[in-house]
């Protein structure tokens, strides 16, 4: 479902990406771990079609994004670490709006409205302008609208920021209930929520690939490691 090949990002002779390549399957919840600046967010936004490799291609469903960007991004839901919200506007009335511009017929787009605000916990926002919401609330809001058209692919960078802990048990059992029929591609700092929500781990620093597999395997794999935090430690120093 998401084919990254040899991918190579260039800012200003800066190398932020590598030559890195991984893959994730239907149905997999996929970790990605990095320190600041290990070339996580620059990875998403190209897998999303917001940036373009210097080298190499990204397949979204096997659909190549840089030939055929539109219909890849149909087939993915997008949750950037700030979500770009509009304060001025209402939830549903947000929500509707890029619904619209998804082009979601009004009965399919009226029974997704229900059902993203029941799954995100929305039902104390409705009414509500996404300027007076907590930060908590415009998260949940923002994971709404990329779950809206039902997507194949998610792509979520840093979902639980700024929710209390009750709302991060939420959002994680969401996103494993998700990861039953959808391809899953979680960036995230929180190593217990990784482990406690994905079934593989990858692993940048650097703009390079350091480590990629199940937090088991990685563990055995990496010596002197007990868990996957002293995993992490020892690939990214």
């Amino acid at each position: 479902m998401i084919e990254v090949l040899n991918v190579t990002k260039v800012f200003d002779r800066v190398k932020a990406l590598d030559s890195i390549s991984f893959q994730l399957n239907k149905g997999e919840v996929v970790g990605f771990l990095g320190p600041n600046g290990a070339g996580k967010t620059t990875t998403m936004r190209i897998l999303t079609g917001f940036l373009p490799p210097s080298e190499g291609e990204c397949r979204i469903g096997g659909l190549n994004m840089a030939t055929h960007s539109l219909e890849a991004r149909q087939k993915m839901g997008y949750l950037p670490e700030s979500a770009a919200l509009y304060g001025d506007m209402e939830v549903v009335e947000y929500l509707r709006y890029i619904g619209q511009l998804r082009q979601l017929t009004p009965n399919i787009l009226s029974n997704r409205l229900k059902e993203v605000i029941s799954l995100c916990g929305l039902k104390e926002a409705v009414g509500k302008k996404i300027s007076t919401l907590s930060k908590g609330y415009r998260q949940r809001t923002g994971l709404a609208q990329a779950l809206l058209h039902d997507p194949e692919i998610l792509i979520l960078d840093e979902p639980t920021v700024g929710l209390d802990p009750n709302q991060i048990s939420e959002i994680r059992e969401l996103i494993h209930n998700l990861g039953r029929d959808k391809t899953i591609l979680l960036s995230t700092h929180i190593l217990s929520e990784v482990e406690q929500t994905c079934s593989r781990v990858i692993i940048i620093s650097k703009g390079k690939i350091v480590g990629e597999g199940n937090h088991r395997d990685l563990v055995a794999q990496t010596p002197g490691a007990v868990t996957l935090e002293d995993v992490f430690k020892k690939l990214t120093m």
